[in-house]
């Protein structure tokens, strides 16, 4: 059987501007990571109902989950639920599930109109709790709508939690070298060709006396991780004292 996967919409035009940095693909994934689904892409859109409708038809029938995050507010851009509800073709209506939340949270006064507008799901759809600020997120097909805010998307990903069907945990190594990748790069390749079931991720970065690269590898299976991580380092060891000890120049 096939791993599960995943997808995130990210909505808003406070994140494309640069006006806000978002927290919430690192903590999906790492979510995701925890249960063994592997997200496979991100999209970031504005907020437009025709930009989300594309990403959300384009993106759920590729993916076991699709989630999104961000626009289910009270105030007028919050357009996340009407465009989900004309990706799916469905009417949105005023739930009467969410406005009994709703009512619990605030006083009758307090209910206003712009608050309703948080009520206003697609049909079919079942709610999301929210234990951080009561007002729900929604389920329809495989596609999860959550809060942009990230305590909240946090609390509503553990309402979905129980809801989702893990996988294997993907296991990780991490091996350090005190070289730069070109130091490395043919041979890591030759390594990546011999284990093509393990993944092997190079990554550079500026140290004290010049660039060093961390490698990191991910696979499902232990014992192929090991087998790859142990070529890697004895690479890494050979590769640093190459560099100590460089061939004499034959010219």
């Amino acid at each position: 059987m096939p791993e599960p996967t995943a997808a995130l919409v990210v909505i808003g035009d406070e994140i494309l501007s640069g006006r806000t940095a978002d927290l919430n693909i690192n903590a999906l994934a790492r979510f995701l990571a925890g249960l063994g689904i592997d997200l496979k892409e991100v999209r970031i859109v504005s907020d437009d109902e025709g930009a989300i409708v594309a990403a959300v038809n384009g993106l759920r029938s590729s993916v076991t989950y699709l989630f999104t995050t961000g626009g289910i507010g009270p105030t007028h851009d919050d357009i996340t639920a009407a465009a989900i509800a004309k990706a799916f073709g469905v009417p949105l209506v005023l739930d009467q599930r969410a406005v009994e939340i709703l009512a619990a949270r605030y006083p009758a006064a307090g209910l206003t109109e712009a608050r309703l507008r948080m009520a206003m799901i697609p049909e079919g759809a079942d709610l999301i709790a929210n234990p951080v600020s009561a007002a729900p997120g929604f389920r329809i097909g495989n596609v999860h709508v959550m809060a942009g805010v990230p305590a909240i998307m946090r609390g509503m990903l553990q309402s979905i939690a129980p809801t989702l069907v893990p996988g294997r945990i993907v296991l990780s190594e991490a091996v350090p070298a005190e070289v730069g990748e070109s130091f490395i790069a043919g041979r890591l390749g030759a390594i990546q060709a011999d284990f093509p079931d393990v993944s092997i991720g190079s990554y550079p970065r500026m140290g004290e006396r010049g660039f060093v690269t961390e490698i990191v590898l991910r696979s499902r299976d232990a014992e192929r991780l090991a087998a790859a991580t142990a070529d890697v380092r004895a690479l890494v060891e050979t590769a640093i004292r190459e560099r100590a000890n460089p061939a004499p120049d034959p010219g």
